[in-house]
This record gives structure tokens, C-alpha cells and sequence, in this order.
């Protein structure tokens, strides 16, 4: 049985976490350090090429000095699970469910939050054992999804992904969704106070 129930920790008190996509190295941990000094605590690092998993590496040193949890996204492979590992990731994030991928992160200590666009993909995860997952791709989803699983789910604890900023946030937030994954909203300084107000509601 697999279980994820850490992210209720990690996610405590927590509207946003960060998702920063192909930034390289030093934007990475440019944004990542501009996200904690915010208040969103948890970063993720999607790993795709050879420089992602170079940027996950230095924000994952740069979160340990700051007490910040770092994790790798876009895992979806087992060769990615021990990538991630290996860079000392906190946690594993994929587009979709696959349960040996889940398996195999939570076996090398980084609980793993699945991806899901559908009731049944929900229910499967349900019964593996998951509480958390993220729905993705978010906004292609739409407000009324997070509503229309919240009857059969109500437990469900879902982290809105993709398509995610200040101008959304909140509509997510009261259909029901537990996080809201941001990226490009941090990178555009026009939007920060509006993230910052969100943290505090």
C-alpha cells in the first residue's frame, strides 16, 4: 500500500507551491529563493534535460541551508525516481498515475504526488493509498472539475497544475482545490503582490 500523507505537513498553511519549468541554474535559484522569501515553501524542480537536473541539484542545496523542501518534477520514469534521488529531492511530482514509478519513490524516501485528470484515476489512487495527488493539466480541467470530484472524493487533497496564476488562484482555491502550483506568476513582478495577499488569506 502506498501512502503520501507527508504532504500534509509539507503543505500546512501552504495556498502555493512553486513550480519553476527550464530556467536553468541560476534563474532557478534566483526565483526559488524570491518564492521562500514570499512564503511558498515547497519549490519543484520539473527534470527534462541535464541542466534541469543541474538546477535541481543547486536549489535543493540552496533550500537545505533555508530549511526548505525541494523536490523534482515531471518524474516519470524509474531512471527519473533515481535521478531525483540522487540530487537529493524531497519529493517526486508526475504529469500522470503510474504506480511503479510511485512505488519506487516512496521505497528511496521521497513521497511521490501523482498526476490525475479523471474519476478513475482518482479512485486508483484513492486505492492505492493516496491522499494527495495534482490534477493536471489545471486549467484545461477547469473551476467546475475540482467541484464535480469534491462529491464522490471529498477527501481528496488535489493540487491545482498547469495553467495556474493570480488571476485563477482564488476560483481554484474555493472549488476546492488544497494547492495551487504557481511558475510563471513568480517570474512576473507584476503579480507578486497578488501572491503575497493570497498567502495571507
Amino acid at each position: 500500500m502506498l501512502r503520501n500523507d507527508e504532504f500534509t505537513a509539507l503543505f500546512q498553511g501552504q495556498p502555493f507551491m512553486a513550480i519553476l519549468r527550464g530556467m536553468g541554474v541560476e534563474r532557478s535559484l534566483a526565483l526559488a529563493a524570491q518564492a521562500w522569501d514570499l512564503g511558498i515553501n515547497l519549490v519543484e524542480i520539473p527534470i527534462q534535460t541535464e541542466e534541469d537536473l543541474r538546477a535541481l541539484t543547486a536549489v535543493v542545496a540552496a533550500g537545505k541551508e533555508r530549511r526548505k523542501q525541494v523536490g523534482a518534477g515531471t518524474v516519470v520514469s524509474l531512471e527519473h525516481v533515481a535521478q531525483a534521488a540522487s540530487a537529493g529531492a524531497a519529493f517526486t511530482v508526475s504529469p500522470g498515475l503510474d504506480l511503479a514509478v510511485m512505488q519506487a519513490s516512496t521505497d528511496a524516501g521521497m513521497p511521490s504526488l501523482p498526476g490525475v485528470a479523471t474519476a478513475s484515476e482518482v479512485q486508483q489512487a484513492f486505492g492505492a493509498g493516496l491522499t494527495w495527488m495534482k490534477a493536471f493539466p489545471a486549467s484545461v480541467l477547469g473551476v467546475e472539475w475540482f467541484k464535480a470530484m469534491s462529491g464522490p472524493f471529498p477527501q481528496a487533497k488535489i493540487v491545482a497544475t498547469g495553467g495556474m496564476g493570480t488571476a485563477n488562484a482564488e476560483q481554484f482555491l474555493n472549488a476546492g482545490a488544497s494547492v495551487i502550483a504557481v511558475g510563471a506568476a513568480l517570474a512576473d513582478s507584476a503579480q507578486l503582490p497578488e501572491l503575497a495577499r493570497i498567502l495571507k488569506r
